[in-house]
């Protein structure tokens, strides 16, 4: 009976693996560093040894496993089973993945985009309550996402869907992006794009302000010490993540009136704000959004943490193995 499946989470530091049963409960699940040396090689035989090491270690049949899943950086050929532009993996080449699974495994190998697999990951077993239609939002170093209509990953022709971090926000032309493009999201609602915006409201804001008095004397400030001094309401603090917030309700807003999802879900290293930003983002979406397609419930705070890339990988084989 095929009824387990094994998860995978890439990412440039560590890569996670879990052993997951079909019905998402996790059974095992492990940690090894990402090997980049020699450009990032040993990275998939690495990976490869892990699982095998862990399956016989856990005395675990292969014929109970029905496949496995990996989510990746970089760009994902989907048909051939490679990535490429994962430059924090030092793969400055494209990496046949595919290729070295089939070659370990007797079982079927998928690979996804890692922020892809995210969301899959918190559509099915996170706060996406595995509603049909599931928007995840990545808020960190980047903006990243995925979109889910229908149960289905939206990915597009050339693979880029889902980039809402590069969705236009705003006219200022200090906002530059690391894509080219002037006023993409990222470029504000990122970590360093939320310290930017900070620095540039404290040169006209009039009132006092701790925060404030920091930023002008060149202290370093960091993203959770400004959400932390709005929750302590002050005043600078306070107008800093409402025009933070104001840019990622807007961004949510032309999603709501473009796909109408059933959940928009915030997550990545920001979202760990918690309520305080969630309520200023829910405020601007509101302001925007098709009367309509007003939702209070629609947005919502990502819940799986570390575990939402290796939930999604799994959930990804179950996708694909029902079609």
């Amino acid at each position: 009976m095929k009824d387990l499946i094994i998860g995978i989470d890439l990412g440039g530091t560590t890569t996670k693996s879990a052993i997951i049963k079909t019905n998402g409960e996790l059974l095992h699940q492990w940690t090894i560093e990402t090997n980049t040396e020699q450009n990032g090689k040993q990275i998939i035989p690495t990976i490869i040894a892990s699982i095998k090491q862990t399956i016989v270690e856990q005395q675990i049949a292969m014929a109970r496993i029905l496949g496995i899943g990996m989510g990746s950086p970089g760009a994902v050929d989907r048909s051939n089973g490679t990535v490429s532009g994962a430059y924090n993996l030092h793969w400055h080449h494209t990496e046949p993945i595919n290729e070295q699974f089939a070659q370990a495994f007797a079982c079927p190998f998928f690979l996804e985009n890692d922020a892809n697999a995210a969301a899959l990951g918190e559509k099915w077993k996170g706060s996406g309550e595995d509603q049909a239609n599931v928007v995840f939002l990545t808020l960190g170093t980047g903006v990243g996402g995925g979109m889910i209509v229908n149960h289905e990953l939206v990915v597009g022709r050339h693979g880029c869907a889902g980039e809402i971090g590069h969705l236009h926000v705003t006219d200022d032309e200090e906002f530059q992006c690391t894509c080219g493009n002037q006023g993409c999201l990222e470029s504000i609602a990122s970590a360093t794009g939320l310290v930017h915006l900070m620095k540039k409201l404290a040169e006209t804001f009039k009132e006092e302000s701790s925060l404030k008095e920091k930023v002008r004397s060149h202290q370093q400030v960091s993203v959770k010490e400004i959400f932390d001094a709005a929750k302590e309401q002050d005043v600078f603090a306070v107008h800093v993540v409402t025009e933070f917030s104001y840019y990622i309700g807007l961004a949510c807003a032309h999603i709501t009136n473009t796909l109408d999802p059933d959940k928009i879900i915030l997550g990545g290293g920001i979202a760990a704000a918690g309520q305080v930003l969630l309520d200023h983002v829910r405020l601007s979406c509101e302001r925007f959004v098709f009367p309509k397609a007003r939702n209070k419930e629609r947005l919502t705070l990502a819940n799986l943490g570390n575990t939402a890339g290796v939930l999604g990988a799994a959930y990804l084989v179950l996708s694909k193995q029902k079609g």
